[in-house]
């Protein structure tokens, strides 16, 4: 039974079974404990199990351009339960599965650069960069951009880049940051909050053997924006 596999021994990979999104469907009507609790064995067989065979099936892809990363079955897999502490939705589980690899050697919660994925009913989404840097990270990007902009711009005007993404998403400031002036060159990038993109893809494409190699491409492709933010806040 794959409830009896230990974090060391994966199945390979054969795609995403269809019943991995139909249960995220049944547990967004009917998001309670009682439920869920019930339903305990099918969410390891169709999502808990499924996702570590897929990130196992990731290790050796990722290691290939991005050996600094984790990439582990049990870490890099997002819990299903949510956080409700300081939210008004008070629903206990996720709809959604996802996983995420960060830097090794990084302590729970670190907020670096890195790579997302998201599988939810209709969608699926990949995408890098860091999506919330704490007041110094934030300073040191901008200070990187404003001392190597050719070096950032040819990250993110890359051919290759801009037809797989979207470009670099994030809030921004309306007015510049404190230490750069207005007409400064770079003064669109600088006033970036938040530095990440990504894209959406089709569901159908997780039931997918190649799912693995798909995901991987598009890794590749974010490695460079990936690796400029992690090199400016010196990890």
């Amino acid at each position: 039974m794959l409830r009896e596999l230990d974090e060391q021994h994966f199945p390979p990979f054969e795609g995403f079974p269809k019943e991995s999104v139909a249960f995220l469907r049944r547990l967004k009507k009917n998001n309670n404990r009682e439920w869920f609790a019930a339903h305990k064995q099918d969410y390891e067989e169709q999502i808990k199990f499924p996702m570590q065979s897929f990130i196992a099936a990731m290790q050796p892809l990722m290691a290939d351009f991005a050996p600094q990363f984790d990439v582990h079955p049990k870490r890099s897999m997002f819990r299903i339960y949510r956080d409700t502490r300081f939210s008004k939705d008070k629903t206990p589980y996720k709809t959604h599965m996802a996983a995420h690899f960060v830097l090794k050697g990084k302590p729970k919660g670190f907020e670096g650069s890195g790579y997302y994925l998201h599988i939810a009913p209709g969608e699926v989404f990949i995408g890098g960069g860091i999506y919330m840097p704490d007041n110094d990270q934030l300073k040191q990007i901008r200070t990187a951009i404003a001392a190597r902009p050719k070096e950032f711009l040819a990250v993110i005007n890359k051919p290759s880049f801009r037809k797989m993404f979207r470009g670099i998403n994030g809030a921004t400031l309306s007015r510049p940051p404190k230490g750069f002036p207005p007409d400064h060159p770079m003064i669109e990038w600088l006033k970036m909050k938040q530095f990440f993109t990504g894209v959406d893809l089709k569901e159908e494409i997780c039931y997918r053997k190649d799912f693995p190699k798909v995901i991987a491409r598009y890794c590749q492709e974010l490695a460079p924006l990936v690796d400029f933010m992690n090199k400016a806040m010196g990890f």
